[in-house]
């Protein structure tokens, strides 16, 4: 169970660097994308046509197949806090190269996220084994998960149909919360894919239950969805407050999935809860002190009556002419309005 456990650790840890530094490649890439066309933010696809973006792309998919691995020798409770090294990776990355400054109470906000998850770690429960994805489908269909399941699909589609297109450009809890949710279901999919892919290799043949497949297509549904609008996220606010609060919602929703689909806390004792509680909240705690250290973005052009000229100042003169002069000093423009332009 050590070695198991330890090379599980090793991946995650592997998984995490690539995956922070993919936050960072992808969105210089998304930004050149949006300086020729639409952004991704506001619904525009130009960034499929970017190289950067791509490589970033990969970069995610080399994490996320040493994530995936991690998954098949270690218990879900262990490989997703580690996550939060990818915080630390990504943050440090945007300070320098994509210029988002990270304060020194954000540098704070990381350090508490790892504290946290360390404590969430160090008490995480035993996996039991499973010996085919049968076993898997049993546990998934069991009531309580499907409530959980049932759960998820109603946000999600609360949040993707009414808050995104109205809340999503303001509020970053919005795609990362559907990032999130939806994330719990692609961990438990891909579990069970990987246990499958791993009874496989071993002379258990699992592809002849259809069971694999459901779970295959399930996440495939699921990893398309959170690509989406993490993409969003990412093209809409700071890269320093995505990361870490994506990882903390992202791991408090998959810890409650598999609690519940694998009853990882059963038998578990008083203390360990409570450590695991307590790691949580440190993790919580860091994501808001992370997000009140937040530079304002740039905002977005949304009209054609945005100003795009220095400051102007405007001089209106008793006999109805209106006087515009430009911060440069430029020669002052004279418009004539009508006197009763002001009744």
């Amino acid at each position: 169970m050590f070695s198991s456990n330890l090379i599980g650790f090793i991946l995650a840890v592997v998984s995490s660097a690539f995956i922070g530094s993919s936050f960072i490649i992808k969105k210089k890439g998304l930004r050149k994308a949006g300086a020729n066309g639409a952004r991704a933010g506001s619904g525009g696809y130009g960034y499929l046509l970017e190289p950067l973006w791509w490589v970033g792309m990969f970069t995610m998919i080399v994490g996320e197949i040493a994530n995936f691995v991690a998954y098949i020798y270690a218990p879900a409770v262990l490989v997703t806090p580690l996550g939060a090294l990818s915080i630390i990776v990504s943050a440090v990355l945007a300070h320098f190269m994509l210029n988002e400054k990270l304060q020194k109470m954000g540098m704070l906000g990381c350090l508490l996220c790892v504290v946290g998850s360390t404590m969430i770690v160090l008490h995480a429960p035993l996996e039991e084994s499973l010996n085919s994805v049968q076993e898997i489908w049993v546990l998934a269909t069991q009531p309580a998960f499907l409530l959980y399941v049932g759960s998820v699909v109603a946000v999600a589609l609360v949040l993707i149909l009414y808050c995104a297109p109205r809340y999503g450009q303001t509020n970053i809890l919005i795609y990362i919360g559907i990032c999130s949710v939806i994330g719990s279901l692609t961990v438990m999919s891909v579990k069970a894919i990987g246990i499958a892919i791993k009874l496989t290799l071993e002379g258990l043949n699992q592809a002849k239950y259809i069971e694999t497949w459901i779970f295959a297509m399930v996440a495939l549904t699921c990893v398309i969805t959170q690509l989406n609008y993490l993409n969003m996220a990412l093209d809409t606010f700071n890269t320093a407050v995505v990361s870490p609060i994506y990882y903390a919602m992202f791991t408090s929703f998959t810890i409650f999935a598999s609690a519940i689909m694998f009853k990882d806390y059963s038998g578990q004792s008083a203390s360990s809860i409570a450590s695991e509680l307590c790691g949580f909240i440190t993790v919580l705690s860091g994501t808001s002190v992370l997000h009140s250290t937040r530079e304002p973005d740039t905002p977005l052009i949304t009209d054609l009556y945005t100003p795009l000229s220095p400051k102007v100042s405007w001089y209106i003169q008793g006999n109805g002419e209106l006087w515009k002069k430009d911060e440069d000093g430029s020669h002052p423009n004279m418009i004539t309005i009508r006197p009763d332009y002001f009744k």
